[in-house]
């Protein structure tokens, strides 16, 4: 059989498209396969957020501030364009060989990242981190789906959630602790350790057999696609920033994607096993997975990126103040995925995901009343609403897009997901900055500085803005919620 076999502790059965409790035995045997996946997704996940408050400090010491901000882009590009290729690669070998390459990338990437001798030097090394990432973040989830059931699955997505929301606040505080008193590079030597107990755990507990087969990789595709979503990427993340967005940088770019991206598919539909099969997208499930996921990865952004500056810059709160209103978001999330079984394993996927977008268009709605009169509160409430609304329809989304598809095609399915929520936080950078730039622009008359330098008579409207770009972008859940059939379980053949 293709799928593979897959065995926790002593037992091993042949794992079908939905995994029961019986075939990989007692709960405890998974615990430390659990423990292992998210400790490799914390590692991730405090990556992600750790570095913004040491930059002062590794500016001081390599130099090379112009070039900082492409320690963040650089990250996410490789993170974002290698999903796909891991995913697939996880569904052809087996998801234990392509997490521990995951992981032992990251960790290599962290020690040359403690050791860069120059800011070009640590933006490279940062790419490496960046594709360990892309094969932890895909590969931890679909591990889930192969050893726990539909309905234990919610409740372990709830897990890896909390580690999410755990990292958004613990990784600026330790940034901040190791520049000040130790090192700026200690914040990549600490994945040393941890990330290494995360790969001895995974290579001693997860045990798993993949039919000797021979695989035709799809290098072609696999490079079209990477070429394809950097050049998108890029031209997204740039564009309006370092360059204008009718600049010959930009369109060169998004001429570069549409002409990749296009080669990409006539590749896909030719090859024998296409790196991202084009069908899973005529999938409804996958398909409303996907858009959810995108549209959860733009509103993130603007969340992400604006709630904290309008606290700061316009209500006049400190960085810790400001920080803590986001970190409402990240409260609310975890707490609907933990809490989502009860609900789509009662109404069903679609209405679940419905319900999410209710939250979500809700809380933007709350966000919009908010102005220079508010508390910090009135702003932390619509994020905390926001991110109940994100619970509940990315962690049901993602196990819907898994159940709906056999062993071998469940890498892919979770993996275009996340590669779609990585393209919306892409289109979200765009979108927002874009918004945002044209009504300082219109105020001030002239060249856009940084946001975070203007007045709050300038910055206040500027951000209120991107507040009502949100609540227009989160009705978009509502029709990804519509576009979930209302019974995954047919959603295999319902193509």
């Amino acid at each position: 059989m293709r799928n593979g076999l897959v065995r926790v502790g002593p037992s091993m059965t042949t794992s079908p498209p939905t995994i029961t409790r019986a075939s990989v035995g007692l709960r405890s045997e998974r615990g430390p396969i659990l423990l292992a996946v998210m400790l490799a997704t914390g590692l991730v996940a405090i990556d992600s957020t750790i570095l913004a408050t040491a930059v002062p400090a590794v500016v001081d010491d390599l130099g090379g501030f112009t070039q900082f901000p492409w320690l963040f882009s650089v990250y996410l590009l490789a993170t974002a364009v290698s999903v796909p290729v891991f995913s697939k690669l996880a569904d052809l070998y087996g998801r234990k060989v392509v997490m521990l390459c995951g992981v032992g990338l990251f960790v290599v990437g962290s020690l040359l990242c403690g050791i860069a001798w120059g800011m070009t030097s640590l933006i490279a090394f940062r790419a490496i981190q960046g594709l360990g990432a892309g094969a932890v973040q895909p590969i931890g989830v679909t591990i889930m789906g192969d050893i726990y059931s539909l309905r234990e699955r919610a409740k372990v997505q709830g897990y890896i959630a909390s580690v999410w929301a755990a990292a958004s606040l613990v990784g600026p505080t330790l940034g901040g602790i190791f520049s000040d008193y130790l090192s700026w590079r200690w914040i990549f030597f600490v994945n040393l350790p941890l990330g290494l107990a995360a790969f001895w755990m995974l290579w001693r507990n997860f045990d798993e057999s993949v039919s000797r087969t021979r695989h035709r990789i799809d290098v072609a595709g696999a490079a079209l696609l990477a070429l394809g979503g950097v050049a998108l990427l890029l031209g997204l993340l740039e564009g309006g920033v370092r360059w204008d967005w009718t600049s010959a940088p930009s369109l060169g770019l998004f001429a570069a994607a549409v002409v990749l991206l296009a080669a990409f598919a006539v590749v896909e539909l030719r090859a024998v096993e296409p790196m991202l099969p084009l069908w899973i997208f005529g999938r409804r499930v996958i398909a409303s997975a996907s858009i959810g996921s995108l549209v959860v990865g733009v509103l993130m952004l603007g969340l992400s990126s604006y709630v904290p500056l309008y606290a700061q810059v316009v209500l006049g709160h400190g960085a810790l103040t400001s920080g803590l209103a986001l970190a409402a978001m990240t409260i609310g999330w975890p707490i609907a995925a933990t809490t989502s079984g009860r609900f789509y394993l009662s109404i069903g996927f679609r209405a679940t995901m419905l319900m999410g977008a209710a939250f979500a268009v809700a809380g933007a709605a709350l966000l919009l009343s908010v102005d220079r009169s508010s508390s910090i509160w009135h702003l932390a409430l619509p994020a905390f609403v926001m991110g109940i609304g994100f619970g509940y329809v990315a962690s049901p989304s993602v196990i819907a897009a898994q159940s709906s598809v056999a062993w071998e095609h469940r890498g892919v399915a979770t993996g275009a997901t996340l590669f779609a929520r990585s393209v919306g936080s892409a289109v979200g950078v765009a979108a927002f900055g874009a918004v945002a730039n044209s009504v300082v622009a219109s105020r001030i008359g002239g060249a856009v500085p940084d946001l975070e330098h203007l007045s709050p008579g300038v910055l206040a409207p500027a951000i209120e803005a991107v507040f009502w770009g949100s609540a227009v972008v989160s009705v978009l859940l509502v029709v990804a919620g519509l576009v979930m059939p209302r019974h995954v379980g047919e959603a295999a053949t319902d193509q």
